[in-house]
């Protein structure tokens, strides 16, 4: 799987999981929602995401999804 893809999985794991927390728990759960649609934008404009660089730096491969 590429990065890519594990970054969009990764993000929309996330905002499922914090959207559901803040039903079930807390409704501050949602400024996690809010962090992770920010990153998201952020990231398409300068192209910085940590968790890409994270997963590089752990030895993902760049290359296309299901080689």
């Amino acid at each position: 799987m590429s990065i890519d893809r594990i970054v969009l999985a990764f993000a929309g794991t996330v905002v499922l999981a914090s959207l559901v927390l803040s039903q079930v728990h807390a409704p501050g759960w949602l400024w996690l929602t809010a962090f992770v649609g920010a990153n998201l934008l952020q990231s398409s404009f300068t192209g910085f995401c940590p968790l890409a660089m994270i997963l590089k730096a752990i030895g993902v491969k760049p290359g296309e999804a299901f080689r």
